[in-house]
């Protein structure tokens, strides 16, 4: 099987899986990250074909919609392509990208015994997978999740919690505009990539303003003189 029939066979798995999935985290979701991570991609020398499953299969089986079970996304990615015949140095390239390439995998309690993973591919597909965090689709995913977890848009007596655990991130029901301030605003920083970043610069800037915006429009009195 060639690379590019691998690939097919991913893109149909991955439509089939997440046919009803949650709207920020369904198949659109995973379009735009692979097609990010082909941007980024065409500046950085990296193995196509790891990039390309990296960024189709990473949320295959995103935790917090199973239970926060973290193994099985990169369970259900190995199957999946060990049935492909793909090299097993591929799939465990992969799978360390579904491992490592979220948010949340980079928090901890300061009790992490080794370092993560890390490669080049891994970089180019967390940045894609960021710049669909922020701008107007991240603006658009946060607050469909939120609806979807039913919790406030916004609650001036809840402050962001600006240091959380990774534990405290994943049971967190704060308004959904604490988000913006625990994750969403801190991703143009961690662009790893050059693309990445000039990228988030606009998409960053968006943030900010529809920020001043809802403060304006939250509180419209405030602004009278």
């Amino acid at each position: 099987m060639t690379d590019s029939e691998i690939v097919e066979e991913t893109i149909i798995f991955v439509k089939e899986t997440l046919q009803n999935a949650e709207g920020g985290h369904d198949w659109f979701h995973i379009e735009r990250v692979f097609n990010n991570t082909m941007l980024i991609a065409k500046e950085e020398d990296v193995n196509i074909l790891v990039v390309s499953l990296g960024a189709l299969l990473h949320d295959i089986a995103d935790a917090k919609f199973n239970d926060g079970d973290e193994t099985l996304g990169p369970k259900m990615a190995e199957n999946f392509l060990l049935g492909l015949e793909v090299p097993k140095r591929i799939i465990n390239h992969v799978t360390n990208i579904i491992k490592y390439s979220s948010f949340k995998a980079g928090l901890n309690d300061g009790k992490m015994k080794k370092k993560p993973f890390t490669s080049k591919e891994l970089k180019v597909v967390q940045d894609a997978d960021r710049l669909d965090a922020i701008g107007a689709i991240g603006i658009a995913r946060a607050f469909n999740y939120g609806g979807f977890k039913n919790r406030a848009l916004y609650d001036p007596s809840i402050p962001p919690n600006l240091n959380m655990s990774k534990e405290e991130y994943k049971k967190s029901q704060a308004p959904t505009l604490n988000h913006f301030y625990e994750k969403l605003l801190l991703l143009k920083d961690k662009m790893n990539t050059e693309t990445g970043k000039r990228l988030a610069e606009k998409r960053h800037q968006y943030m900010i303003d529809f920020l001043e915006q809802f403060y304006q429009e939250w509180n419209p009195l405030k602004n009278l003189s």
